[in-house]
């Protein structure tokens, strides 16, 4: 395969030259010192997230390339054994912290240097060891997989003024062996992290001693394991002969008429910044910043110790703090630009993970054709995108993470869902209502996963208004004699309340991000819409415990004024949360939203009923959402690409053979 890398990567050893760039390895050492300084806890100091704090807005449009900027990181931290987190902002050049306050009942972020320490820590139980001898696999407790998961809020005492985690089993049976594949159903322990404390072993089967045995079907997708592969087909190369069509300076990426920045953190992951086309020689921002800000999969059993699960893979665990480093010909193909990435460990260290995020061009298949019967002349045109991909897995799953930027003037996201299902046990055959039976004696509960971005608008300009837009058919009448007609209304969503808005297939309903300031050749306000095109009906109750906590699942959109502290749509922290922070809270003040600084917020996802083709590792599953240019251009801003023939292509009997 003919594979090409740019020259160099971008890597956080190197120092910012832009307010918005990631903090550095050196910057995050940097901040950890002066908070071991200023907090004195010593080896008791826990590390949740450490950010750069981004500028105002007015500040970072007026940058100018070289000219100084202050670095302000914004941290989150705990003390090992104390409940609460402290929260401020670290001065870099001063050397000082320089905003200090401490939320008594927040539940930091679960770390994945702590997830390593819960296994031994539960297989060493004697209650957790009696219980694998009433099942007959004491003898095997070494081969135990021990998942920690969130509790979430559900009002036991024991939980109470505590950080708990509630942990799954499954087991291998051989060392490489894919141990979700054999759940070990029924058994639970809850830990205390403050001390890695068991606070209860719970065994549902116990007072009957009935268990649902577990699964031993071998279902493996290691390579190692599994020798019988297909015949490969056919070399498929990406080919730049003339090396890649981007250009990279620092974090900023120009591609065809886009530019933008590359930004990531812990918590989000990949954020994109200050997106902007140029036509005709003037740059038009469009989009100030682009994140996936949050995600919930709620699962939909009832069963045993399965309601627990409604887990905030960002916000409890982060995107960032779990992302990939990506293998050159596999993750990525073609012509490959790498942006390494930096996030401290719970200890304050930085750790990069190399190639964590991908640039790279593709095909888009065609951009625009048309046939002239009456002169015989065909003019067609191909398109390409640009690609910024990055991937994390969180437990099970891997969720990998894709922005599209295309020629003409479309944003397209993307979330690659694959890794695998969440399993559990059952009687074979029996996999009951709330799941399918995906293997003998293995079920997939059903569940979704539904996400949300923030998408802090800046369309012609910072001040923006949203328009819905519902096709209407009037009834069979005057206004509608034929009973073809069929129209847009057009309403602007004045205030935040006004703006919690669903999708409507009845009415193929869309929303239009408008600049009433700034006009289009006929008079128009230049405009973006948003289009959903994976809509997700949320099936938990919205007052019940996990309901509470993932509200921001109930509507499609929402719309806030801009404010630098409302940055996650479930809260600042939903570790063990009770629901009292974030979207609903923020839009019950029904502030203004009309021609200002707005933010919308998109929900949507995957509602996945597990298939047997799911297992035992998932084919992708896709989702996403499209902000498409309505009224921004003039006319096709792809009408200027050059007519092209691809030298490369040819017809299959003149091809190599294999």
């Amino acid at each position: 395969m003919n594979l090409h890398v740019t020259d160099g990567r971008s890597s956080p050893q190197q120092e910012a030259t832009h307010p918005l760039d990631p903090l550095s390895a050196a910057e995050i050492n940097r901040v950890a010192a002066i908070l071991h300084g200023h907090y004195g806890w010593g080896d008791e100091m826990r590390v949740e997230t450490v950010d750069v704090t981004e500028p105002d807005k007015a500040r970072v449009r007026a940058h100018t390339p070289g000219a100084a900027f202050d670095r302000i990181a914004r941290y989150n931290v705990f003390r090992r054994g104390v409940l609460g987190v402290w929260q401020g902002r670290v001065d870099l050049t001063a050397g000082k912290v320089i905003d200090d306050r401490f939320d008594a009942n927040a539940r930091a972020m679960v770390a994945v240097e702590e997830v390593f320490e819960i296994e031994a820590a539960v297989k060493a139980d004697p209650r957790f060891r009696e219980a694998l001898r009433r099942r007959g696999l004491l003898d095997e407790v070494e081969s135990m997989c021990i998942d920690p998961w969130t509790v979430g809020d559900f009002g036991h005492e024991i939980e109470m003024g505590r950080r708990v985690l509630i942990c799954f089993v499954w087991m291998r049976t051989f060392p490489l062996d894919n141990y979700y594949a054999h759940p070990v159903e029924g058994l639970h322990a809850l830990i205390d992290l403050a001390n890695l404390k068991i606070l209860e072993v719970e065994d549902h089967f116990e007072a009957s001693g009935e268990y649902i045995p577990v699964p031993r079907t071998p279902l493996n997708y290691d390579s190692a394991i599994l020798k019988d592969f297909r015949e490969s087909s056919s070399a498929l190369d990406v080919v730049q002969p003339n090396g890649a069509g981007f250009r990279v300076d620092g974090r900023k990426v120009t591609w065809e008429n886009w530019d933008f920045r590359v930004g990531f953190n812990g918590r989000e992951g990949l954020v994109l910044y200050e997106i902007g086309y140029t036509v005709a020689g003037r740059r038009r921002p469009i989009v100030y910043r682009a994140s996936i800000a949050e995600m919930v999969v709620p699962y939909g059993t009832p069963e045993r110790s399965h309601y627990r699960k409604n887990v905030f893979d960002s916000g409890e665990l982060g995107f960032g703090r779990m992302a990939n480093a990506l293998t050159l010909g596999c993750d990525c193909l073609g012509v490959i630009h790498y942006f390494d990435a930096v996030v401290p460990d719970v200890f304050g260290q930085p750790r990069t993970i190399d190639n964590c995020i991908c640039l790279h061009e593709e095909d888009a298949g065609l951009s625009w054709k048309h046939f002239d019967v009456r002169s015989k002349r065909t003019e067609v045109r191909r398109a390409r995108k640009l690609v910024v991909s990055s991937i994390s897995t969180i437990g099970n799953y891997e969720y990998a993470s894709y922005w599209y930027l295309h020629q003409d003037g479309r944003i397209e996201y993307e979330m690659k869902a694959t890794g695998i299902i969440n399993t559990a046990a059952c009687h074979p055959g029996q996999p009951g209502r709330y799941g399918t039976e995906v293997a003998p004696g293995v079920v997939g509960h059903i569940h979704q996963h539904i996400f949300s971005a923030r998408l802090d608008m800046e369309v012609d300009g910072p001040n923006n208004s949203v328009v819905e837009c519902d096709t209407i058919s009037p009834p069979p009448g005057p206004e509608n004699p034929y009973g073809n007609a069929f129209y847009v209304e057009e309403t602007v969503l004045r205030s935040e309340l006004m703006a919690r808005r669903n999708t409507d297939y009845e009415r193929m309903r869309y929303w239009k991000i408008v600049n009433p300031s700034a006009k289009n050749w006929l008079g128009q306000p230049t405009a973006y819409k948003l289009e959903a095109t994976s809509p997700v009906r949320p099936f938990t109750h919205p007052e019940s415990p996990s309901g509470r906590r993932s509200r921001f699942i109930q509507h499609q959109l929402w719309v806030t004024p801009f404010s630098a502290e409302e940055r996650y749509p479930a809260g600042e922290f939903v570790n063990q949360s009770t629901g009292d922070d974030g979207l609903p809270v923020w839009t019950a003040k029904d502030r203004p939203v009309e021609n200002t600084d707005i933010v919308l917020w998109h929900s949507f996802g995957l509602h996945h009923v597990p298939r047997p083709e799911d297992h035992p590792v998932q084919p992708c599953v896709v989702c996403g959402f499209t902000l498409a240019p309505t009224g921004f251009f003039d006319q096709n801003p792809v009408i200027d690409l050059p007519p092209q023939t691809n030298k490369a292509s040819c017809c299959a009997h003149t091809a190599a053979p294999r």
